[in-house]
């Protein structure tokens, strides 16, 4: 194709090969182009007529949305919370459903400005660490992964919400990086099962922040188990839709005060917080 093509023509050019593929593709073909040029929607809008440089640099980042890779890994961006992190395929993209968890969190801390030590377990991109590092300004966190790679881009993301200070990150599995008394604990683990068909724009994130294991709990038992032996105050935790009645069984012969679970946005089961 030509070179030279302008705002208008780019647009539908993208949309035209977006749209066996992708549902939106008149907007992502927009969010493509905002990105590759730098500007905003506003901009789009009102230089519909501008030439648009460097089209073959473009169409790569098309052609890679077309093949499904996620949008978000082709921009290195992500909403959530309102808040915009960057992201990059060594972490899980944050999904809407998980800033219900950091609500769950907050809602069950009375007194936001207590210092306490909180620990996330699997930290991924960072995001629910750092917004809980906004809202309880006298938190100690310790976050921890397994992965370097997630790790780098925690570390990112922690440093351009500045909250270096509060949060500390550690390479490891569950728990064992922390000898530290714990006050809350925190997870969204892999809780999908190992032979799960999953749609195919899935296979470019992280398998290990995805699948929990055969039945798809054990990471979220091993973590209570965690909980109950620490004797951690609270705990919340996501999980996979279908696992109430999995954990209910699991926690019927253990000692705890309350076990409270949340929905999500769809109504479906998304999570719980355990309270020793």
């Amino acid at each position: 194709m030509s070179s030279r093509y302008i705002v208008r023509d780019i647009l539908k050019h993208i949309a035209s090969t977006l749209n066996p593929h992708i549902p939106r593709a008149p907007r992502e073909a927009q969010l493509l182009l905002m990105h590759h040029l730098g500007v905003d929607e506003l901009w789009i809008l009102t230089n519909q007529q501008e030439l648009v440089k460097d089209v073959d640099k473009l169409l790569e980042l098309v052609q890679r949305r077309a093949k499904n890779e996620p949008l978000e890994y082709i921009t290195g961006k992500v909403s959530f919370y309102s808040q915009e992190f960057f992201i990059s395929k060594g972490a899980l993209i944050p999904r809407p459903e998980t800033e219900l968890l950091i609500d769950e969190v907050l809602k069950r801390i009375d007194d936001k400005s207590s210092s306490m030590t909180v620990a996330e377990v699997g930290v991924g991109s960072g995001i629910i660490s750092i917004m809980l590092a906004k809202f309880l300004p006298n938190a100690k966190i310790i976050a921890v992964d397994i992965s370097e790679a997630a790790l780098e881009i925690a570390k990112k993301n922690i440093q351009k919400f500045k909250v270096e200070d509060r949060i500390e990150l550690r390479l490891g599995s569950l728990l064992e990086p922390i000898d530290e008394p714990i006050d809350y604990l925190v997870s969204n683990p892999p809780y999908i099962a190992d032979d799960a068909q999953l749609e195919s724009n899935l296979s470019y994130e992280p398998q290990n922040a995805l699948f929990g294991g055969a039945v798809g709990d054990e990471m979220i038992k091993k973590l209570l188990d965690e909980a109950l032996r620490r004797n951690i105050n609270s705990f919340s935790c996501e999980m996979g839709y279908d696992q109430k009645d999995k954990i209910l069984t699991y926690l019927k012969d253990k000692t705890f005060s309350k076990l409270e679970f949340y929905k999500d946005y769809s109504s479906f089961e998304r999570g719980f917080t355990l309270r020793l």
